[in-house]
């Protein structure tokens, strides 16, 4: 298919080009850093930003998070999520 934005400057503001489903882990960091998460089933997530701080967040289905955590933590996830980059 024909792409006529392909050449753009993707930056923070643009449409996200691609996703991933989200699985929790308390010791690896995402295997990409999104630009916003998803929130497939609502619940909690656990968030770790670069600094190493960890905030949890009651979240509900269909909210977007507009951050870009390092780490998913296993450990107080209960939401399903999918990253946005």
């Amino acid at each position: 298919m024909s792409d006529p934005f392909d050449s753009d400057y993707v930056n923070l503001t643009s449409p996200a080009v691609s996703h991933f489903q989200i699985t929790p882990d308390d010791g690896a960091d995402l295997p990409v850093r999104p630009r916003a998460i998803f929130v497939n089933a609502g619940g909690t997530v656990a968030l770790q930003d670069k600094s190493g701080t960890v905030v949890s967040y009651d979240v509900a289905a269909g909210a977007v998070l507009s951050i870009r955590p390092l780490r998913v933590l296993a450990t107080g996830t209960t939401a399903q999520l999918v990253a946005w980059y």
